[in-house]
């Protein structure tokens, strides 16, 4: 009996996508070109695990390879991708549009579609984020921050190319620059990635000695960040282009830097505005009266009307924290804080106690 693809991939017929790609990921290693040089024999086995995996891995392509596969004694079709079909044993008694229509339009449409991609395309690199810690005030005032950040960046002896300095990435011979490989098998010609460029339509003949052909490299580097006044917790900061590489030409991530605050003992944030707790005696609270009140430019007097109540809130304009990406200022709300004394004297003593007697 022939090979058939779940013979060559060595799974049963009834295995689920993750044992067929347990299954291809494991013979890949072991029959990829580039740990077997010179090996015909693994080259062209590996070829036969490819296309073995194009076929099993798409489940229309599996439903397909499984209703008109290798009946005919020939086994798997030699090029990548391909599938043998048996129309000998076939029923007839159904649409012939139908059925034709079935097979190019899940493989044929599929093998026309990868015979039309290029090489790798380009990719963007990954956004990273970060946080810095700042003072209360800084938030307030604004402040410059060091960041330091743990990066993967172009490999700085090969410049990326992945190739030693001094040389250069070729065409890769097997595709031509292509980046995918196709073959005809009777009434279809599939495709598939190149598995001597992976794809890249270029191959590294001397890879660079300090990344080894990944033309990438793990970098710490530090960026200065400025940082507006008026930043809450949590505010994120965006560094264009300050992340990870790109790949295959792609551009670089962005770097996200978040601001940690740290709370203030003296005031609470609510938007813009900061409330500040100000304690006020009871004859003042009753009588009215001035207090001062602390800002962050600096203590103000605050008038309190007479008859004020324990929680009371006061407004002071424009004293609070900068409007973040606008223009003006929040403001400081003081919260008036009735104070009971612990102790009196004798004559406060006497005092309150005529009040008493006058209030009833």
């Amino acid at each position: 009996m022939p090979e058939t693809f779940y013979d060559i991939l060595g799974v049963k017929k009834n295995a689920d996508a993750d044992e067929i790609k347990k299954a291809y990921r494991k013979l890949a290693r072991q029959y990829h070109p580039d740990a077997n040089q010179g090996d015909t024999e693994a080259e062209e086995r590996f070829k036969q695990v490819q296309n073995a995996y194009d076929a099993l891995s798409d489940p229309e392509k599996r439903k397909a390879y499984d209703r008109f596969g290798s009946t005919n004694g020939r086994g798997p079709a030699a090029g990548p991708g391909g599938v043998n079909v048996d129309f000998g044993d076939f029923d007839w008694s159904g649409d012939l549009g139908d059925i034709l229509g079935g097979i190019f339009g899940n493989l044929g449409g599929a093998a026309r579609g990868a015979r039309g991609r290029a090489r790798s395309q380009p990719v963007r690199g990954a956004d990273v984020e970060t946080e810095v810690r700042l003072s209360f005030e800084d938030s307030l005032r604004g402040a410059e921050a060091k960041v330091p950040v743990e990066l993967t960046v172009a490999c700085s002896q090969c410049g990326g190319t992945g190739a030693e300095p001094g040389t250069a990435p070729v065409i890769c011979p097997e595709c031509n620059g292509r980046g995918v490989i196709s073959e005809s098998q009777g009434l279809f010609a599939l495709s598939q990635p190149c598995p001597r460029c992976r794809g890249n339509g270029t191959v590294i003949e001397k890879p660079c000695s300090k990344c080894h052909g990944s033309g990438r490299e793990r970098r710490r580097r530090t960026f200065t960040v400025k940082i507006k006044p008026g930043v809450k917790d949590g505010t994120k900061i965006r560094l264009k282009g300050k992340g990870e590489a790109g790949q295959h030409g792609g551009p670089n991530g962005d770097l996200i830097v978040i601001t940690r605050v740290e709370p203030s003992p003296t005031y609470e944030r609510r938007g813009d505005d900061l409330i500040v707790q100000v304690p006020v005696s009871f004859p003042t609270a009753t009588l009215g009266g001035k207090v001062e009140v602390p800002t962050p430019e600096g203590a103000v007097s605050l008038k309190i009307p007479a008859g004020s109540e324990d929680g009371k809130l006061l407004r002071i304009k424009g004293r609070g924290a900068p409007k973040l990406g606008g223009s003006g200022k929040g403001d400081v709300l003081a919260r008036v804080r009735i104070q009971v004394p612990k102790r009196v004297n004798k004559k406060e003593r006497e005092l309150l106690e005529e009040l008493k007697k006058v209030s009833g």
